[in-house]
């Protein structure tokens, strides 16, 4: 009750914050625990609240996870628009799209999101709450990609296929190679699923792509080893 009235007499902004601040404790957590080893007490611990504050916002662990993917969502994309926006051709953009799904070095904070999404589909699977939040995180994923088939068409840098049917295609290959890269398979590491998905990227959209990038970075990470050792 005391937090409930600190809340009101501090006003919407510290509100705000203190419930990202949750949120992103609640990420953390989930990413390093597991959502099922997960409790409101340790995300109230990470986040320097009380766990009845924790629950008052968001009163059950479920909606704590389904608000918890939406602000990791709405982060993804708000980065992916402002490394977008730094590109010129929609073929580099739609590459940066399929590197902000595989390789570390675009993913926001916490870098673990595979881990996030297996915790999330197995909610949604089970929970119609969760399932819903789910379907409108794949459509909007699916729109953004067939949006930029669409630009790309018009631009004259793709050929003409279904922008629709592509969507689906690649969203579906990237959550399939999610799950390999989220489950440490020893043949699909992150950099391999990134460039399965651009060479089917590129194949249906008729533009060249190159391998390199990622593979650059972890020779480099190598030699540097290599050479401290």
């Amino acid at each position: 009750m005391a937090d409930r009235a600190a809340d009101g007499a501090e006003g919407l902004g510290t509100a705000d914050q203190r419930r990202a601040q949750m949120l992103h404790a609640a990420l953390v957590v989930i990413s390093e625990r597991g959502y099922a080893d997960t409790r409101i007490a340790d995300v109230a611990e990470h986040a320097g609240v009380s766990p009845a504050l924790v629950i008052y916002y968001f009163k059950t662990k479920d909606q704590l996870l389904t608000e918890a993917m939406r602000y990791y969502e709405d982060s993804w994309y708000a980065a992916g628009q402002r490394r977008l926006a730094e590109l010129s051709s929609t073929a580099a953009r739609m590459e940066e799209i399929v590197a902000m799904s595989c390789l570390n070095e675009a993913d926001p904070e916490p870098g673990s999101s595979w881990e996030l999404w297996l915790d999330f589909w197995a909610q949604a699977a089970r929970n119609p709450e969760v399932a819903s939040v789910r379907q409108k995180s794949d459509e909007r994923w699916r729109s953004l990609i067939s949006d930029l088939v669409r630009n790309g068409q018009e631009a004259g840098e793709f050929r003409d296929v279904d922008p629709d049917a592509f969507a689906i295609g690649l969203t579906a290959l990237l959550d399939g190679l999610t799950i390999q890269i989220a489950l440490d398979d020893p043949v699909v590491d992150s950099v391999g699923a990134f460039e399965l998905s651009m060479q089917f990227v590129a194949g249906q959209l008729g533009f060249s792509w190159t391998p390199g990038r990622g593979r650059s970075d972890a020779s480099h990470k190598d030699s540097a080893a290599n050479a401290t050792g």
